[in-house]
């Protein structure tokens, strides 16, 4: 029994080598970048409440904005991972091309409604519960924050069509050092612009958006260079722009598997927004105190995000390979392995998460719920490892329309009703609400073990 358990969940020492050579960089890279957005937030955080809950707002509109490019590329790379795998480095091109143009297409429009509707959204999040006008600064400060960001969003679009082309090939080590050059750039910027230091301009929150914004460029910039000057390591590049059509069949295949994919990707952020809503007709101190917990949350979630994603490059691989056997026991060892350190981050966080809200320059009731709120985070992680992993697992096998049923329908369906009645029709403390909507995690956590144990991923599709 106990060999049995070893032989299907324990993997070898090269197998654990190959896992986390690809898996390492990808963890650094968005350790950094999260490691630098708390900086961000912490020295936006020291200009008082106000401030730090009007970009956290608008960090929230962006986050689906995100979800949305990360959807648009995650169509492509279905496909680009056994292309490549197959070694069809033709058609790995025309998946990039989709990324390239689905990520353009997808910023332009939330341009477009951030320009237009960028003050109503904003004020869906504001409730003034104390009545001494400190939404109406929040809204002022998110408003001039969004206005500066908006700059940003076509260099990180272009940024994701590459890199994950790049990561597809197994080689996540640049895309890493782009993100710690950029990231490096944002911390600095952000410590001159935020408070003008030296000759720089006191500029506040603008500064902190322009640091940013110049981060973006400059992440964009090494990536596509590096890209273009190494071809021979990035051979979807061969012709990528001699010509810009995609044949018919291709476009339908990626728009059959991948619109469910990017869909999900908004519909999904745009239910975690709608979840933070329900807590802030709580008043802005839930908002500020969501906000604190959530950035030191996701320096903890790293690890098993980035653990997830490596499951969908990996088994895609071997799927585009016709390997299904080898696939099947790569995915069991790696969601085991993720899940394992899941655990000792949870222990870490919950240990520790509680030091972090002492940083901020805010009121001690902020700082207690923000603690609560890690604690109750800490001890969902685990499972949210396990249904993520399982995510890509489906994922991988082109399962798109599965995933988008147990991804974001799950979220509309069940966590947003939850956190929508717990907070407008209940009694109950905005922790207590906190608890019960992040539980609804162990629901999906079963529906995830069925859909994987079911082998329904398991498709060679190019």
């Amino acid at each position: 029994m106990i060999t049995h358990i070893r032989d299907k969940y324990i993997g070898t020492k090269a197998f654990y080598r190959r896992y986390l050579y690809l898996a390492l960089p990808m963890i650094l890279q968005n350790a950094i970048t999260n490691l630098v957005s708390f900086l961000d937030n912490i020295m936006v955080g020291q200009l008082g409440t106000e401030q730090m809950s009007g970009v956290a707002i608008v960090n929230q509109l962006i986050f689906v904005y995100s979800l949305a490019i990360f959807g648009a590329a995650s169509a492509g790379s279905i496909f680009g991972a056994q292309y490549f795998g197959k070694g069809d480095h033709k058609g790995h091109m025309h998946s990039f091309r989709f990324k390239l143009y689905a990520t353009i297409l997808v910023t332009l429009v939330a341009i477009l409604l951030f320009v237009t509707k960028g003050e109503q959204l904003i004020s869906l999040y504001l409730t003034d519960t104390a009545g001494n006008g400190s939404t109406d600064m929040a809204l002022h400060y998110g408003l001039q924050y969004l206005s500066i960001m908006m700059f940003g969003l076509v260099p990180f679009a272009v940024n994701q069509a590459y890199a994950t082309n790049i990561k597809e090939t197994g080689q996540t080590i640049i895309p890493m050092i782009a993100s710690f050059v950029a990231v490096g750039s944002n911390a600095v910027l952000d410590f001159l612009l935020i408070f003008g230091i030296g000759p720089f301009p006191e500029m506040g929150v603008a500064g902190a958006a322009l640091a940013t914004v110049l981060a973006r460029y400059i992440e964009a910039g090494i990536v596509v260079v590096w890209a273009h000057t190494h071809k021979q390591k990035n051979r979807y590049l061969e012709g990528a722009y001699q010509g810009f059509g995609i044949p018919g069949a291709e476009l339908k295949a990626i728009l059959i598997k991948g619109l469910p994919l990017m869909v999900n990707e908004v519909l999904w952020a745009a239910g975690m927004t709608a979840v933070n809503q329900c807590y802030s007709i709580r008043g802005l101190e839930v908002v500020a105190g969501v906000n604190i917990a959530s950035t030191i949350t996701n320096l903890f979630n790293i690890v098993y995000i980035q653990l997830g994603a490596c499951i969908s490059i990996i088994v895609g691989q071997y799927l585009g390979a016709g390997e299904l056997e080898e696939a099947k026991d790569a995915d069991n060892k790696m969601i085991a392995f993720s899940v394992f350190c899941c655990v000792i981050m949870a222990v870490a966080m919950f240990l520790v998460g509680g030091f972090f809200p002492n940083i901020y320059n805010t009121s001690e009731d902020i700082k207690k719920l923000a603690t609560s709120f890690i604690a109750v985070s800490a001890l969902i992680m685990p499972f949210c490892s396990f249904s993520h992993a399982s995510y890509f697992t489906l994922r991988s096998g082109g399962k798109t329309l599965v995933t988008f049923l147990f991804d974001s329908v799950f979220t509309w369906v069940i966590v947003v009703p939850t956190a929508f009645v717990l907070a407008h029709f209940t009694g109950l403390g905005i922790v207590s609400i906190y608890f019960f909507v992040q539980a609804t995690e162990l629901i999906k956590v079963v529906i995830g073990y069925c859909m994987v144990r079911s082998n329904v991923w398991l498709v060679q599709m190019v």
